[in-house]
């Protein structure tokens, strides 16, 4: 587990460098985001000016706690970059997000962005996406409806996955924007852009959790350093 938080921090201080003064930056969720968080806050205690916005209220939470100034999505609608962690990442930076819940927020703010850098450890680059269950965030009206119709469109594309209702304890998970999530295990996901199609079709999906055409590169720690991946 030490390892693991020591390349989080490697990774985070690495994306740190790209940060200029003056910067309008997204700030993501989960616990490689907060690492980044954390060394955020050094800098701005040393003068680094920026304006953040973040994409949970949990990552707000944290940087309201630490002094990293931040301001709504409304207030600052166009940032010139995101910094956020992935579940999982193909070779053409195509991502898996969501496992920490604020996946509609972490992909409208990062659509906001002039580019989105992923930070993550080496573990997460996978050849192909799936292996990490795919949170799809859905309205809470009509749950066994749109859980049917996402089964009905993933068989339609010869995908069968295993769908669980998120909870915490014994109560459904309810996202910072007040909707549930399925975890959708389909162990290989072949075509990305055909299922995000696929989902988006079902009028209760909210959104998922594929990041597609949106991660403009990716820092991955290791044992052996931080490596860089570009599309």
């Amino acid at each position: 587990m030490a390892e693991m938080q020591e390349l989080k921090r490697r990774a985070a201080e690495a994306a740190l460098e790209r940060v200029e003064d003056g910067m309008r930056l997204g700030i993501g969720t989960g616990s490689t985001a907060e690492a980044f968080i954390r060394l955020l806050a050094k800098r701005v205690e040393g003068g680094l000016g920026i304006v953040g916005v973040t994409t949970s209220e949990r990552s707000e939470a944290l940087c309201r706690e630490l002094g990293v100034p931040t301001e709504t999505l409304e207030a600052v609608p166009q940032l010139d970059l995101t910094v956020d962690g992935a579940d999982e990442i193909d070779g053409r930076l195509r991502l898996i997000k969501g496992g920490g819940g604020a996946l509609l927020r972490e992909k409208i703010v990062a659509a906001a962005s002039d580019r989105m850098l992923v930070i993550a450890d080496a573990s997460k680059q996978v050849d192909v996406l799936g292996d990490f269950p795919l949170p799809i965030e859905i309205n809470g009206f009509g749950l066994i409806a749109t859980f049917l119709a996402i089964q009905k469109a993933s068989r339609a594309m010869g995908l069968d996955p295993d769908l669980t209702l998120r909870r915490v304890g014994e109560e459904p998970f309810i996202t910072d924007s007040g909707h549930l999530i399925l975890d959708a295990a389909y162990d290989r996901i072949e075509d990305p852009e055909a299922l995000s199609a696929a989902l988006h079709s079902v009028p209760g999906v909210v959104e998922h959790g594929l990041f597609l055409g949106l991660a403009t590169e990716a820092i991955l720690a290791s044992a052996d350093g931080v490596s860089i991946l570009r599309p």
